[in-house]
Formats: structure tokens, sequence, C-alpha cells
């Protein structure tokens, strides 16, 4: 049985955000999904590097789409989940549940 990558927290993100678009998951759609649910704006040169490496290990995909007038005749790159990305996720998601559970942050409702 092949092991799953361990994940970062930014290359979490980026694949919750993809996975959250759907179809409609490309370079601006994604930075905007990640600065809406996060409050953060990633800086392009960093979310390009991050899909990259994610692409590398096996853990995205990628095509272009068709170009458009509206983009100057360039196209879009669409980005999706791969079986190994997801499986990724669902173990990250794990590890935090794990080390959540029977904490008590003072102040904080239990969600």
């Amino acid at each position: 049985m092949a092991l799953t990558p361990s994940l970062g927290e930014f290359e979490q993100v980026v694949l919750l955000a993809i996975l959250r678009l759907g179809d409609d998951a490309y370079g601006v759609t994604i930075r905007s999904e990640i600065a809406e649910c996060t409050g953060r704006d990633p800086a392009p040169g960093a979310l390009y590097t991050t899909f990259d490496r994610l692409q590398q290990k096996g853990l995205v995909t990628s095509k272009l789409g068709d170009p458009t007038p509206q983009r100057g005749g360039r196209a879009k790159r669409f980005f999706n989940v791969t079986a190994t990305g997801i499986q990724a996720v669902a173990q990250a998601q794990r590890s935090y549940q794990r080390l959540l559970k029977g904490i008590s942050l003072p102040g904080v409702a239990n969600a």
C-alpha cells in the first residue's frame, strides 16, 4: 500500500479550495476562494508554486481550457484533485481531529 503524501498547511488550503470550486477551479477563482474563506490573500507566485508541487506529488491534475478574447487569447488552467489528493486531505483531517479531541479552549464555544 502506497503512503499518502503529507501536506503542508497551505497545500491543504489549496486542495480544499479546489474541491470547493469543482469544475471552476483555476488560478483566479482558487485565490478568491482562499481569500474569502480564510481572510488570507495568497500571492500569485506562492499559489502557482504550490500548484506545481501538488502536481509533482500527484495530488492534482491540470488542463488548459480554450483561449478567450477576454483573456487576450490566453487559456485558463483548470485544476482537479486526484484520488490520492482526496486521500491526503482526508488523512490530514483525521490527524487534526485526533489533535483537537478533548481540547477545550477558554472563551471559545465548541462547534
